[in-house]
């Protein structure tokens, strides 16, 4: 596969070379490794679940490091899936949706918390009942705004006009909840984000969208109109009935596009991909699509989903996770803390679906053209093996100089704690929660255990202001952690010691 081309300017190239500087080049090769295995996985899961074609891609520093293609894109005419292909995405694209409000938001052309109503009149009035709030647009982006689930009603509303869709709406909504209470997938929501776009910006939610973050990103192959697709390289949709696969009509591109109409290749949507994995706060020049800052509220759980309790890992584990959404996003964190974020997509004749793990600075991407086919499942069982097989860590956080002071002073002053009050690195409650006869005691006791230090461990932040570090002893080692005050300078307030 051959490596990104359009890297978004300055600030983007600089964000992947900072990811890529904190690969471990061993952990790069374990991944290598593991690389069969999951081919077989996808083997597996294409057979088993009937899929004309699977195109699947591991994105890591900046670039597709594993791309994968098998079966086919067009059946009729014998079209080999390839690295050209493109696939519809559907609910994939609701992010990208979402990124474009968030584009307005920041120039100042709305609010997130403004009623739509001020941009869709024929909705105002509508409630789930007399004392409901107005409708947000933030409802709409966290699924919040008491619509009912609506797959797969949605999905046959893609190609419809505006003013049809307008027309549905002054007709009437029906409710399921009140606004702002609880999480209900609405594709509904997302085709009337796409509608504000068009109201605020003054052109099509498509040609905002192309103008102003797939052009950027150099998402050059990637579209809202199947019909503008090269033929030979547009795949086709299917469905599996009475086992034999069946052409779907392809969707027209309309109002409801915006919540599930884009098409794309594996090596566009990687591009996207890496725009979201540089989310982490950074020194680094702003990207022009959208601000870090704004890029990762997107990644926020801004509203609870689930909580799924008979979950099992790919081990075969119990691991139990929470699920929420952000703003045209999934957010899963599960038992072993790993968070995952992405978006599932269904349409008739397609599945598909993408994840980053912010953690570990990689991200697996599959589509697939069979009607709702579950990649949801295989990237998350994908994700889960590499995370075994190749033993990833997490990304280390950097080590902040106040940190790494604190832990030079607190080592200097153990176990005795001699002039401990005076050294003016403890903050004022301190002495109020720990008392030196006791501090003493408990230090000199381990020290004693653990014999003679051997060597100072590197501090493990958790965060800037938080973090632990081990010395290594001749019996045993100790372990010690301390959190910092929100002062400046910041101070100790809280420690703990432990033989580990």
């Amino acid at each position: 596969m051959k490596k990104l081309s359009h890297i978004l300017g300055i600030a983007l190239f600089c964000s992947i070379q900072n990811l890529s500087a904190q690969t471990d080049p061993d952990q790069l090769a374990r991944i290598k490794a593991a690389l069969p295995v999951i081919d077989q996985i996808c083997k597996e899961n294409a057979e088993k679940n009937h899929l004309p074609s699977l195109v699947y891609g591991l994105v890591i520093d900046g670039k597709v490091m594993h791309f994968n293609a098998m079966g086919l894109s067009n059946i009729e005419k014998n079209i080999q899936a390839n690295e050209q292909s493109v696939y519809r995405i559907a609910s994939m694209s609701k992010s990208i949706t979402a990124m474009a409000i968030l584009q307005l938001r920041d120039a100042g052309k709305l609010k997130l918390d403004e009623p739509v109503s001020k941009y869709i009149p024929e909705i105002k009035g509508q409630k789930f009942s007399d004392d409901s709030p107005e409708i947000t647009i933030r409802h709409l982006l966290t699924h919040a705004a008491g619509f009912p689930e609506d797959n797969p009603w949605g999905d046959r509303q893609l190609a419809i006009s505006d003013e049809t869709m307008l027309k549905m709406f002054k007709k009437g909504i029906s409710f399921s909840n009140t606004p702002g209470v609880t999480y209900e997938y609405s594709n509904m929501g997302f085709a009337m984000l796409g509608y504000i776009i068009k109201k605020v910006s003054g052109e099509t939610y498509q040609n905002f969208t192309i103008k102003n973050i797939l052009k950027p990103l150099g998402m050059n192959n990637t579209y809202w109109d199947y019909i503008k697709v090269p033929k030979d390289q547009l795949s086709l949709g299917y469905r599996w009935v009475e086992d034999r696969w069946v052409e779907q009509p392809m969707l027209g591109d309309g109002a409801y596009g915006a919540m599930g109409g884009m098409l794309t290749t594996i090596e566009d949507y990687a591009k996207y991909m890496t725009f979201h994995l540089s989310a982490t706060p950074s020194n680094l020049p702003e990207s022009k699509v959208l601000k870090r800052s704004s890029l990762r509220e997107m990644h926020q759980p801004w509203n609870l989903g689930a909580f799924n309790v008979e979950n099992k890992n790919a081990l075969g584990n119990p691991c139990p996770f929470v699920l929420a959404y952000g703003y045209g996003l999934r957010y899963v964190q599960d038992c072993d803390h790993h968070v995952n974020i992405g978006h599932s997509g269904g349409l008739p004749g397609f599945g598909s679906n993408w994840k980053i793990l912010p953690q570990y600075g990689i991200g697996f991407v599959s589509f697939a053209n069979r009607t709702y086919a579950p990649a949801n499942a295989l990237n998350t069982q994908i994700l889960d093996t590499l995370i075994a097989l190749a033993d990833l860590k997490p990304i280390p956080l950097k080590v902040t100089p106040i940190l790494k002071e604190r832990q030079s002073q607190l080592v200097a002053l153990l176990p005795t704690w001699e002039k401990a009050e005076a050294s003016g690195i403890f903050a004022e409650n301190f002495f109020l929660d720990y008392f030196l006869k006791s501090l003493r005691k408990e230090s000199e006791e381990i020290y004693q255990k653990a014999g003679k230090i051997k060597k100072v461990g590197e501090m493990m932040p958790e965060n800037n202001l938080r973090g632990s570090f081990i010395l290594e002893c001749e019996n045993a080692n100790i372990k010690i952690s301390f959190t910092l005050s929100p002062e400046k300078p910041a101070l100790i307030q809280e420690y703990h010691i432990r033989i580990q």
